[in-house]
This record gives C-alpha cells, structure tokens and sequence, in this order.
C-alpha cells in the first residue's frame, strides 16, 4: 500500500471564514502597509486582531 498522499495535518488549523467590508480609503491604506511590510492583507488583519486583543 502507498503512504497516504496530501499535506499533513497542522496542529492549529485556519478554517474559520471571516468576511468584513472595508471603504476605498482603508483598504487602499491596508495595501499600502502590506506592501511596506512585505506581509499578506491576512497575516496583518489577523495581527491587528491580536493587537487589539492584547489591550484587554
């Protein structure tokens, strides 16, 4: 029999789907600190989350 095929399974995986809208204003800003920080619009939307949940 082959091993099975595909990628490993992760500890913590990301399956949770969050939709939000944002205006021309705020999104062409979150591009622009993307691009300045050479991350994706999601790794920054996750670390503005964990910012914001630091505070507490």
């Amino acid at each position: 029999m082959s091993p099975r095929t595909g990628r490993p399974k992760i500890d913590n995986p990301k399956d949770m789907i969050v939709k939000v809208r944002f205006d021309k204003v705020l999104h062409s800003k979150l591009l622009a600190y993307c691009e300045e920080n050479s991350i994706t619009r999601t790794e920054a939307i996750r670390k503005a989350v964990l910012n914001l949940l630091s505070e507490k």
